[in-house]
C-alpha cells in the first residue's frame, strides 16, 4: 500500500473516529447531563475504564454478572419456597381477596350468626378505634364458644371472624389454624404442652379453632388438663394477638367451658349455630349443582328434598346439616357418572344432567334383586 492509499485510508478511519466522538459524546450528555465545560468524550471514557475495573474485580472474586443474577433469583426461589412452606404448614382456607363481609352475607341462612358476627365486630372495632385516638376502651375478650351441630358452618364462620379481625387491626396476621383433640395431645407426660405450644405458634398472629374441644376435659385426663393449662397460659401472654374459638355439640360445650374458672373467665361469648331447614339444606344442594355444572331433571329436585327429609328425621337430633348434603351430592353424583359411563360419546347436557334414576345407587338395588331370586 503506497503512501497515498495510506492517507486517504488514515482520512476514512478520522471521520468514522470523529463520528463516533460526536455520537457517544451526545448520548452521554443525554443520560448523564453533563456541564457546558465537561469533556462528554473523556467523560464516558473514564466512566467505561471504571465500569471495566469494576467487573475485572469481580473476576478476581469468582463473581460475574450472571452469577451475581442467578445467586439472586435462586435466594428469590428460597423465600418463594419458605413462603409456600409456612402457608401449606396451617390449614387454612385460600385468600379469595373477597371482602369478610361479603362471604359472610352470601352464606346460606345463619341469619342471627350473621347479627351476631356483624355486632361483635363493630364493637371491637370502635374499641379498637377509641383506643388508637388515646381514648379508654372497654377491655373486651375476643375468644368464642361455638355451639351446634356438625355441619351448621362453624368452622366457615371462624374463618371469616379471623380475617375480621385481621381487616379492623386486632390480629396481625388472619390465619384460622383448625385441630381437635389429636392435634394437641401427645402419648407421654410432658409431650403434650410441646405440642400444643407449636400449634398455638402457627397460629400467631390469628385464630386457633378447636373444634370438639370438651374431649380435653374428661374425668382423670391429665394430658387433656395439660393442653388445656398450656392454652389458657397462651392466650394470657398473647392477649393481643391470639384468638381462640372452640367448638362443639351445645350440652358438652357448655359443660366443659363451666368446668374450668380459667375457661369460664376467658370465654364469655356464645354463638349457638341451629340446624338448616330443610328449605335451606336444598339451597346448599342446589349451591353444590351450580358449582359443579349440575342440573336437576324434572321432579328430581323434589325427590332430593325428599331424601334429604327423611335422613334427618332418621338421624335422632345428630344430624350432619351441610355435610350430610355434602355426602348426599357425592354419592348421586358417583351413581350418575356410572350411568353416563354406559353412554357411548355422551354429549355436555347429557354429563351435566341428574335424574331420579341416579338419586339411587343401582349396584345395590341389583346386589338385592338377586339376593332375593337366590331366596326364592
Amino acid at each position: 500500500m503506497d503512501n497515498k492509499e495510506k492517507e486517504k485510508l488514515e482520512d476514512v478511519l478520522n471521520q468514522i473516529q470523529n463520528s463516533q466522538s460526536s455520537m457517544l459524546g451526545g448520548l452521554y450528555g443525554d443520560f448523564f447531563g453533563g456541564g457546558n465545560n465537561s469533556d462528554p468524550l473523556k467523560d464516558a471514557k473514564n466512566a467505561l475504564s471504571e465500569f471495566n475495573t469494576k467487573v475485572n474485580e469481580a473476576d478476581a472474586n469468582g463473581i460475574t454478572a450472571s452469577n451475581k443474577n442467578n445467586a439472586d433469583d435462586s435466594k428469590e426461589r428460597n423465600e418463594d419456597a419458605k413462603d409456600t412452606k409456612d402457608t401449606k404448614d396451617t390449614k387454612d382456607t385460600e385468600d379469595t381477596g373477597e371482602d369478610p363481609l361479603e362471604t359472610l352475607d352470601k352464606l346460606i341462612g345463619l341469619e342471627k350468626i350473621k347479627a351476631d358476627v356483624k355486632e361483635l365486630t363493630n364493637f371491637v372495632k370502635i374499641q379498637k378505634t377509641r383506643e388508637d385516638a388515646g381514648l379508654k376502651s372497654v377491655p373486651v375478650s375476643l375468644h368464642l364458644v361455638f355451639t351446634g351441630n356438625p355441619g351448621t358452618g362453624k368452622t366457615t364462620v371462624a374463618r371469616i371472624i379471623s380475617k375480621l379481625y385481621k381487616q379492623i387491626g386486632v390480629l396481625s396476621k388472619g390465619q384460622l389454624v383448625e385441630t381437635d383433640r389429636s392435634g394437641l395431645v401427645a402419648g407421654y407426660v410432658g409431650q403434650t404442652a410441646i405440642k400444643t405450644q407449636e400449634l398455638i405458634k402457627k397460629a400467631m398472629g390469628g385464630v386457633l379453632f378447636i373444634d370438639e374441644a370438651y374431649s380435653l376435659s374428661q374425668k382423670d385426663d391429665a394430658f387433656g388438663q395439660e393442653a388445656i393449662d398450656t392454652i389458657l397460659k397462651a392466650m394470657e401472654d398473647h392477649r393481643d394477638d391470639l384468638v381462640v374459638i372452640v367448638a362443639g355439640y351445645t350440652e358438652p360445650m357448655e359443660k366443659f367451658i363451666n368446668s374450668n374458672p380459667g375457661l369460664k373467665s376467658r370465654f364469655n361469648k356464645y354463638i349457638e349455630f341451629p340446624d338448616y331447614s330443610i328449605d335451606e339444606l336444598m339451597d346448599i344442594f342446589d349451591m353444590n349443582c351450580q358449582k359443579y355444572d349440575y342440573v336437576l331433571d324434572g321432579d328430581t329436585r323434589q325427590h332430593v328434598s325428599e331424601i334429604i327429609t327423611q335422613r334427618k328425621l332418621a338421624s335422632n337430633g345428630n344430624f350432619a346439616n351441610a355435610r350430610e348434603v355434602r355426602n348426599l351430592f357425592e354419592e348421586i353424583i358417583t351413581n350418575q357418572a356410572s350411568r353416563i359411563a354406559e353412554i357411548k360419546d355422551p354429549r355436555p347436557e347429557d354429563m351435566m344432567k341428574i335424574t331420579s334414576d341416579d338419586l339411587f345407587d343401582k349396584a345395590i338395588e341389583e346386589s338385592g334383586d338377586e339376593g332375593e331370586k337366590t331366596q326364592g
